[in-house]
């Protein structure tokens, strides 16, 4: 090789590690009726160049469909264990040893962080985790070292961007939380000393769903017409008045330099008025470009996860029943809308080889009244099992009538069941038809077939069952 081509290849190697280095991640979270295989999601990663995932957990199926795939993994750890892990060094060293090592050894799982709990610190929690998260931190730290992965993987604790406030809307006057911020101090202080990174989540949707007198424009990438000025430093977009809260709360506390990785990021396409296609396309495709630019405190390239991958039917729908629908795919590995995941303007490319139940949908019988006393029961029972939360108020089935909505109840139920010929038998109410009953916006879904899935689905939370009866009823009002 000449020098010359020596160094181009360089070059080139160098544009790749760069490249790779600050590219967007991408969450993968599992809680489906009907989740596609790992390998096909690995696949999927693979082929819209997605090199960074982030999991919720460490599920050994999962890992092991990542062997030898090249991508960067983050493995979770869910807020249940912490106080296990916590309480026990032998602990945190078997979980080390099972979902780390074994994998990294055996399967060529390149496993670069360890997320110790998942926004444990939630105001809603009320305190739950605050005394575990630090131990169970310092413990799988302890027991990285010990199996010789110390150098290798670094732990983290995906926090939420209300571990800190400001008292005005400049960033400048950002810090912790006052009820956490001692315990958020020795974190900090305990990452900085191993060389890891602060991992928080920034959710702008939020910001907005929460405050009906939230700008707009400010929740996205392109512009607003009031900017924010914080001596000199000018914030266009609650992001980076976000994320230099944050700066300016590590600085605050003697942690300037902090290396902060974007946990989560992204935009929902259903279950709320402002959950939808136009504004997810905006944002995230807003997210893609203002990456690599970084924020007034920190130019340069952010390394960020967008949430989600695909669509979880099966998520917990608190705060809200859009926290099912932040995938850029459909649960079935469809595109959503368009978006550029990198410099050369590919648009996305959808899962392959996927196989569906027939085309068969649950629908309300024709002859069925609206008045009979078994309805609102069966659309209950139906709601308690299927994802019946696209039916809300500004939602994807907003604007179906009343009949159409108990179909959609009906069929989500059917094929969160497998469409066996019981789950279409509601008592004289409903028939099984060959006729796609999607209408406008509405889409019902037909399930994927999963290799020895079962008949039923998961049970939602009671919360969040009586908040979907309560979003169907109100349809018949």
């Amino acid at each position: 090789m000449g020098k010359n081509e020596g160094l181009a290849a360089a070059g080139l190697m160098l544009l790749m590690m760069v490249n790779t280095a600050h590219s967007i991640g991408a969450n993968w979270g599992t809680q489906a009726t009907h989740p596609l295989p790992p390998a096909t999601v690995v696949k999927l990663l693979k082929d819209n160049g997605i090199q960074k995932v982030k999991l919720f957990d460490a599920e050994a199926p999962v890992l092991f469909a990542f062997r030898g795939s090249g991508i960067e993994v983050m493995v979770g750890i869910p807020n249940d264990m912490l106080a296990t892990l916590a309480a026990s060094v032998d602990a945190a060293e078997r979980w080390v040893e099972k979902n780390v090592s074994a994998h990294m050894s055996s399967n060529s799982v390149q496993i670069k962080y360890v997320a110790v709990g998942n926004e444990p610190f939630l105001s809603t929690y009320n305190g739950t985790f605050l005394s575990t998260t630090l131990p169970a931190l310092q413990n799988i730290q302890a027991a990285l070292i010990k199996a010789g992965l110390g150098g290798r993987v670094k732990v983290t604790v995906p926090l939420n961007a209300d571990v800190y406030e400001s008292t005005a809307p400049q960033p400048s006057t950002g810090d912790f939380r006052a009820n956490v911020k001692d315990v958020m101090v020795q974190i900090v202080d305990f990452l900085s000393r191993n060389e890891a990174p602060f991992t928080v989540n920034i959710y702008p949707f939020i910001s907005l769903y929460n405050d009906a007198n939230f700008p707009v424009d400010y929740a996205f990438f392109d512009g607003v017409s009031s900017p924010i000025d914080d001596n000199g430093r000018t914030y266009t977009n609650v992001f980076d008045a976000n994320y230099d809260t944050l700066v300016w709360a590590l600085q605050k506390n003697g942690y300037g330099n902090m290396t902060i990785i974007v946990g989560e990021i992204g935009w929902p396409t259903d279950g709320d008025r402002n959950a939808n296609i136009g504004y997810a396309q905006r944002f995230n495709q807003g997210v893609m470009a203002h990456m690599s630019k970084g924020t007034p405190m920190r130019p340069g390239p952010v390394e960020a996860y967008l949430f989600s991958l695909v669509d979880e039917d099966a998520k917990s729908i608190q705060p809200g029943n859009f926290e099912r629908h932040w995938g850029v795919f459909n649960y079935d590995g469809t595109i959503k809308y368009n978006l550029s995941l990198g410099s050369n303007n590919r648009g996305l490319v959808p899962a392959s080889n996927i196989h569906y139940l027939p085309k068969r949908w649950c629908v309300l019988a024709p002859t069925a009244s609206l008045d009979d006393p078994q309805l609102i029961p069966s659309v209950e029972y139906a709601c308690s099992t299927a994802d019946c939360t696209s039916l809300g108020f500004g939602s994807s089935c907003a604007d179906l009538d009343a009949r159409q909505n108990v179909s959609y109840a009906f069929n989500s139920y059917y094929q969160t069941s497998n469409q066996t010929e019981t789950a279409c038998k509601f008592p004289n109410l409903s028939v099984i038809t060959t006729t796609d009953p999607s209408s406008g916006t509405c889409r019902f879904g037909i399930m994927i077939r999963v290799p020895g899935k079962g008949n039923g689905g998961y049970l939602l939370e009671p919360l969040g069952v009586l908040l979907q009866m309560l979003v169907v009823m109100l349809a018949f009002l």
